[in-house]
């Protein structure tokens, strides 16, 4: 008998509705209750595969973290760092679309509230982010693609911030088109 390619758990279904709440209305917006309602589960259901929020919020940017590294590793195949830079930026507008926001931007201004482990997970989900940027500006700098000023790393941070603040003010707006033309310009300003 043939198996269907990934049949959704309980636990990446529970995973799942506490994404698309954090991403649209933050961490400390919802409940364990919350979660429990909508997929009609008790809350010890929840506990049992999550024993806390905090487990649930590792687990959350774990999973999140992993899925944004995959698609990083497949805009890497494009070879291209104009193109690179330009999937990067499409992966927020992709979320944005969705009337959602980057988990890990979301947990960012939550940072303070959140358990030390929580906040060390959304730190090292930016510093890869960062580091996988800085690797992209370097090539595209050695290949005369891109220029800028400054050091690779510097850079990476001006547009994993650029970008982040794009999409809170693009969502403020209920206007997409505003991230779109701010990373656009941000963007272009490094591409040769």
């Amino acid at each position: 008998m043939v198996q269907p390619a990934h049949v959704a758990t309980t636990a990446d279904r529970i995973l799942d509705v506490a994404e698309r709440l954090t991403q649209s209305q933050g961490y400390n917006g919802f409940s364990y209750a919350d979660v429990a309602a909508e997929l009609e589960l008790t809350r010890a259901a929840l506990h049992y595969h999550f024993p806390g929020k905090a487990e649930l919020g590792l687990a959350l940017v774990a999973r999140y973290a992993q899925r944004f590294m995959t698609a990083l590793s497949a805009i890497d195949a494009l070879d291209d760092p104009c193109a690179e830079l330009a999937a990067y930026a499409q992966l927020y507008l992709d979320v944005l679309e969705d009337r959602r926001m980057c988990l890990c931007g979301m947990l960012a201004a939550e940072h303070q509230t959140l358990p030390a482990r929580m906040q060390d997970a959304v730190i090292a989900f930016f510093d890869d982010n960062e580091r996988w940027l800085a690797t992209v500006l370097d090539d595209g700098r050695a290949k005369g693609a891109l220029t800028f000023a400054g050091t690779s790393e510097a850079t990476a941070r001006m547009i994993v911030d650029g970008l982040e603040g794009a999409m809170l003010v693009a969502r403020l707006h209920h206007d997409p088109s505003r991230f779109r033309a701010s990373a656009d310009r941000l963007l272009d300003s490094l591409c040769t």
